[in-house]
């Protein structure tokens, strides 16, 4: 299936028809970007010397507003379900492609299939050109985060979903690519947050302790993903 702002795209197994409600507003630098697979190659890195996390992490909840320590609290777990009026929503950037995605994809007690499917392409393997359907409790882990840095500026996105081919591409390029990352299963992703340091969006993600948490400031970005608890960096 294609996808009508990109016929090219390809859609990995598992995926769905792409809607367009809400989805994309391209950038000039797209088209360069796309033309050279060694751009920000660094961002899109995951090291190996992954370490559990600890039950505490030292001094974190000190630099945390009082006001919001219950949140952090409450947020350790994130919520798969729930129903009523709530609404959850992402506003991010993509850095490689120019696009930006602002959208809805949880209301009336349930994801919205249709903003799943805008996600799916905007988190796509752009030097691939190939989608994969993303978890969506990594949508309501960066919704939490986002929440809790108290902004309405959007994430950016520097990786999202990588193919096993860009994947392996990138391990030729750059020391430290994880042989089978989280990005492959399109249960991770790398941000950073115009306006806030990438610090607190580590000491944000540690706190929830819902999946891997990995810090780089020299490449700017922290990465998180649904899968166990652990941290590095």
């Amino acid at each position: 299936m294609k996808h009508p702002i990109d016929e090219h795209a390809e859609i990995a197994t598992g995926s769905k028809p792409l809607g367009r409600r809400r989805i994309i507003k391209l950038g000039a630098v797209a088209a360069a970007t796309l033309m050279i697979p060694g751009v920000a190659a660094a961002g899109d890195w995951i090291r190996v010397d992954e370490v559990p996390l600890t039950s505490q992490v030292p001094g974190r909840m000190s630099i945390m507003r009082a006001r919001t320590r219950a949140h952090y609290q409450q947020a350790r777990y994130v919520p798969r379900r729930s129903y009523g009026g709530e609404v959850r929503s992402l506003k991010i950037n993509n850095v490689h492609t120019g696009e930006t995605l602002n959208t809805v994809y949880y209301e009336n007690g349930d994801y919205v299939p249709g903003a799943l499917n805008e996600v799916n392409y905007f988190f796509r393997d752009f030097r691939a050109n190939l989608i994969k359907p993303i978890d969506p409790r990594l949508l309501d882990l960066l919704h939490t985060i986002h929440h809790s840095s108290d902004t309405t500026k959007p994430f950016n996105l520097v990786s999202g979903y990588r193919s096993p081919q860009t994947n392996a591409w990138l391990a030729t390029q750059t020391e430290g690519v994880a042989r089978h990352s989280m990005h492959i299963e399109g249960k991770a992703a790398d941000i950073n947050l115009p306006g806030r340091q990438l610090s607190l969006l580590q000491r944000i993600a540690l706190a929830m302790r819902y999946g891997g948490v990995g810090y780089y400031p020299q490449a700017g970005f922290v990465h998180v993903d649904t899968g166990r608890v652990r941290r590095w960096g």
